[in-house]
């Protein structure tokens, strides 16, 4: 069995930046331990799968998988399989996603790249003190979501840009998205982001983060669009707006490698 095989890098204006994605399309699920393998076998922060969806309120069904855990939501990879399905069919400006635990997703043209609604989720003040300790530095503030996403706001940008997690403390806190931010210097904002226990130390470029991150400084700057910088090794930009309950990311993306996954 050969499965189509894509690895888009997005929010990424050339190749070996932004966040690597596989988007592999599939007729009908497979196994979820086999899904489980192949995004282990890809070794990339994360594997989207596609199937055709039958209902009228979406195009396709999309799941995402790290290497070791199926997630929530995932934007990168969403972005990177709307880039997919746009670059070969230009009959359509916009494709619509169903997911299992997100909801409705949808990526659409915008100007040489892309734009992609996600929900915009907000965060609650709450101390988090082993949770800041693992992360390191001194973060002035704590943030906190149901589900396991933690924000921690610090006063600088070159405080996030040097932060040296300690991975081994942060892993048996479980499958948490740390989420380090402050103003940025040539953007308005800049983040780092760590899921180690997911099986990623660091994310290069996280659209999930920015669904609690443009809710978060939307309300600290006083406008609902600004500009985003994730400061990882492969870095990336993002153009953040807040849209009543949906925030929409802009980026583009590269494709980098095609071919085929060979299941046997």
């Amino acid at each position: 069995m050969k499965i189509p095989f894509q690895q888009v890098d997005a929010f990424a204006d050339r190749a070996f930046t932004g966040n690597p994605a596989a988007v592999m399309p599939l007729e009908a699920w497979l196994d979820d331990g086999i899904l489980q393998a192949i995004a282990a076998e890809n070794n990339l922060a994360e594997t989207a799968f596609i199937v055709p969806w039958a209902g009228g309120e979406a195009d396709f069904e999309l799941r995402w998988f790290t290497p070791t855990v199926e997630v929530a939501l995932c934007g990168h990879a969403t972005l990177a399989t709307g880039h997919v399905l746009l670059s070969r069919n230009d009959a359509i400006d916009t494709v619509r996603f169903m997911t299992r635990r997100a909801g409705p997703l949808e990526v659409s043209r915008d100007g040489d790249g892309y734009k992609l609604a996600l929900p915009a989720w907000r965060l609650a003040p709450k101390a988090l003190p082993d949770h800041a300790a693992a992360l390191g530095g001194s973060p002035v503030e704590s943030h906190w979501r149901d589900g396991g996403y933690a924000l921690f706001r610090y006063a600088t940008a070159d405080e996030v840009r040097t932060l040296e997690p300690d991975f081994r403390a942060m892993r048996p806190l479980g499958d948490i998205l740390f989420i380090a931010t402050a103003p940025g210097t040539d953007t308005d904002i800049v983040s780092r982001v760590f899921a180690p226990g997911a099986g990623i130390d660091e994310d290069p470029v996280t659209g999930s983060a920015h669904c609690l991150l443009a809710t978060y400084w939307a309300e600290q700057i006083g406008r609902d669009s600004f500009t985003a910088y994730q400061a990882s090794e492969r870095g990336g930009y993002l153009g953040c707006a807040l849209d009543g309950e949906r925030v929409i990311l802009t980026g583009s993306c590269v494709t980098v490698i095609e071919g085929a996954f060979t299941l046997r």
